[in-house]
């Protein structure tokens, strides 16, 4: 889950400043107190990638708001796609986001400073859990199921462990992805198995597990279809359950909105944010306990890591 950054100061107006525009954007708030905002762009900014702004005033943050209407673009896009939000995110990420995102998630020097600092983020997370998982001994023979693989970011690791991973994704886009990358760093390797791979929602997912992990996906469901979710994986999980997901504070749900005002020319998905108290509760419900929590952030990343198991 990625955050962006753009700090409020105290000027005479509120200007909201595009790079990729060099005629800003001001609006009069007050004359007690106002706020700039500077965007990275269009190219930086989309539903998946939050503004995170600090300080300013609430009557100033209001205002902004006020200007855009994102449920009103997030219901064109649902129409566009005939469908709600798991269609929207389907057809984001197989085809205008899977460029955006193959290319945070892969090594070229083709990106900006927000999208390098997601990547460096993204991949302290995979190495955190990794940790998790490493701690309780050797994953060689330990079946793993890493639901919404994305470009099989934590699936090779896996595999490299000597688990026995079986990899899904929503879009074929990231799962061809995954697959490249697994066939290129681990063929050849006699004593790894390679990932199983499927294009999957996560409702379709069945079987048992050793482990499941769920890394950054529970940001497309709403709460009470996280519950579900959870129970869901929870159910194919025989030991452990490892979800992070983008923590869901006033803080942070206050510059969820305000990133919502740079949503990107391209299509975005609807973010959702939870409160670990959500998280842990679903759990219990379903017989569960958390056992270990992590954090990963860095300027303009932020994921809790928790670590269940059967209660």
């Amino acid at each position: 889950m990625a955050y962006s950054s753009a700090l409020f100061s105290h000027n005479v107006s509120f200007t909201t400043t595009q790079f990729s525009n060099p005629n800003p954007k001001s609006y009069k708030l007050n004359n007690r107190r106002t706020l700039t905002v500077s965007a990275l762009g269009a190219d930086t900014f989309d539903g998946t990638t939050l503004a995170v702004i600090g300080g300013g005033s609430v009557a100033a943050i209001a205002a902004a708001i006020s200007l855009a209407d994102p449920e009103k673009r997030r219901q064109l896009q649902a129409e566009e796609v005939g469908g709600g939000d798991k269609e929207v995110v389907r057809e984001y990420f197989t085809n205008d986001g899977f460029q955006r995102w193959k290319k945070i998630y892969g090594d070229t020097d083709d990106v900006n400073k927000v999208q390098l600092d997601i990547r460096i983020g993204h991949a302290k997370t995979v190495e955190n859990v990794m940790k998790m998982l490493t701690d309780e001994g050797s994953l060689r023979g330990v079946t793993v199921c890493d639901a919404g693989c994305g470009t099989g970011l934590l699936s090779i690791p896996l595999a490299k462990e000597g688990a026995i991973v079986s990899a899904s994704d929503i879009s074929s886009s990231m799962v061809s992805e995954a697959q490249k990358k697994a066939t290129g760093e681990l063929q050849g390797k006699d004593d790894l198995q390679m990932p199983k791979f499927e294009v999957s929602d996560l409702e379709s997912l069945n079987g048992k597990y050793d482990t499941v992990v769920c890394l950054d996906v529970l940001i497309h469901y709403p709460q009470n279809k996280a519950d579900g979710m959870i129970a869901h994986l929870a159910s194919l999980a025989e030991n452990r359950l490892i979800l992070s997901f983008a923590p869901k504070t006033l803080y942070y749900d206050l510059l969820k909105r305000i990133g919502e005002l740079f949503p990107g020319p391209s299509k975005a998905t609807r973010a959702y944010l939870h409160s670990e108290a959500d998280i842990e509760r679903a759990l219990q419900k379903v017989g569960w306990k958390i056992r270990k929590r992590g954090l990963t952030t860095t300027q303009f990343y932020f994921s809790r890591i928790v670590e269940a198991v059967p209660a």
